[in-house]
């Protein structure tokens, strides 16, 4: 174990950065700004969203529901909502999509965002 450890930030790779930085800006209501030359959000808590658009090769969005020999997904967020039906409309008419494939029941549900990387609003 490393004592001390702390997440510093999390890179999400993305076609669009400025899309998805404004998407998730939208969505949460943290701070846009930029850090180590990308566009980022600073979450309440002090971490550092990078939205990063690879130049070595395309970003390809993940499938959902992950399936063998498609791209997988490469990072999941799990937002806690008081009330999850106002929460879904807000996020579809910030431009997010309801994913075809549900698995929550009344408790979450999965959504994709801008980029197409699933998300799930969950009742807290």
């Amino acid at each position: 174990m490393i004592t001390n450890l702390t997440i510093g930030d999390l890179t999400i790779d993305c076609v669009n950065a400025e899309r998805a930085r404004n998407f998730y800006a939208d969505l949460t209501g943290w701070a846009k700004t930029t850090a180590f030359g990308a566009l980022a959000l600073k979450a309440e808590n002090g971490m550092t969203i990078l939205f990063w658009e690879p130049d070595f090769i395309p970003h390809v969005p993940p499938v959902w529901p992950e399936t063998p020999g498609k791209q997988q997904k490469q990072m999941h967020f799990n937002f806690q909502v008081d009330d999850l039906q106002s929460a879904v409309v807000e996020a579809i008419r910030l431009g997010a999509t309801k994913a075809a494939a549900q698995y929550g029941g009344d408790h979450f549900v999965t959504l994709l965002d801008t980029e197409g990387h699933p998300f799930c609003l969950c009742s807290r």
